[in-house]
């Protein structure tokens, strides 16, 4: 044990859209997890590494915690739920609003439950004036015996150093789990696939986005460096694939015109990227499916 730093891992849980994503991509200083106005956008668990003077934070985004509807929002709530009993310290995202729905309610039980420390954080507060955060503060207080409580913008990245600090107490001491570079334990591949996915969200209407996944299915770097990258959409219907491609493929290549941007970014050289879009009735609803795109 190291007797100067502290680390350990830190779970993010909260309701769909709350901002839990866009807080880990700030607080880590690198867009590693997708972000959009849809709800339930992060699927899987994402985990990344923050690491200063003071010690090592690895952070576990989780999707969000809303009532499953399929197999896939099973599994969904099963991977933030059992994140709880997995880390040393629990971040409880919330909006500031003056009551505790009915989602809230039922992360107040399983919060309940867990042993370690609880921090709760009241995030989006540029968006309301300073009496409405205190109100919504005061409603929460009760809720679950706190270690800590900070209000913050993650969008906004104001009072995210209170965050950081807020964490930082309550972590135990110990070794660093990772190289002080390291930004994230995910291959390559899926954070591509999920930058796909993200900017599919984006692009399309309110029906076609949940019943979508992205699976890239070869990505090779030339000896120039120019990654080749052939990337597939998987959609639950025949409709939904016209959608997806547009007309004269226009919607396509605006999908992956969004997503070379992003993928150039990340892997810091021009990239090649062919999309295809193929139909996967109720794959939502098959464990095989499921399990073949990663959901496991």
């Amino acid at each position: 044990m190291n007797d100067n730093l502290k680390s350990g891992f830190v779970t993010i849980v909260g309701r769909p859209n709350v901002g839990k994503s866009t807080l880990m991509n700030h607080l880590i200083g690198q867009k590693i997890a997708i972000t959009s106005n849809k709800p339930q956008t992060t699927r899987n668990r994402i985990q990344t590494v923050y690491t200063d003077d003071r010690g090592q934070i690895v952070f576990l985004d989780t999707p969000g915690m809303n009532e499953a509807r399929n197999k896939l929002g099973e599994f969904m709530y099963n991977v933030a739920a059992s994140s709880l009993n997995e880390v040393d310290v629990v971040l409880w995202l919330v909006e500031p609003i003056n009551y505790i729905g009915r989602n809230e309610k039922a992360i107040v039980e399983l919060l309940k439950k867990v042993k370690k420390p609880i921090i709760l954080i009241m995030n989006k507060v540029d968006t309301v004036d300073k009496e409405k955060v205190k109100e919504a503060l005061e409603v929460y207080k009760g809720a679950v015996d706190f270690a800590d409580t900070v209000s913050c913008s993650a969008l906004k990245a104001v009072n995210l150093d209170s965050v950081l600090l807020a964490i930082y107490k309550a972590l135990p001491y110990g070794p660093m789990y990772y190289d002080e570079d390291t930004l994230t334990d995910q291959p390559m591949r899926d954070i591509v696939a999920e930058i796909i996915r993200e900017k599919a969200l984006r692009r399309l209407n309110e029906e076609v986005p949940h019943g979508i996944a992205v699976t890239v299915d070869t990505m090779k770097q030339r000896e120039s460096g120019l990654y080749d990258i052939n990337a597939t959409i998987i959609c639950e219907k025949d409709s939904h694939k016209g959608i997806i491609i547009g007309k004269n493929g226009s919607m396509l290549k605006r999908i992956g015109s969004d997503s070379r941007r992003d993928i150039e970014d990340l892997v810091e050289n021009k990239v090649n990227l062919k999309l295809w879009v193929k139909v996967r009735r109720e794959w939502r609803n098959n464990e095989t499916q499921l399990r073949s795109f990663g959901y496991n």
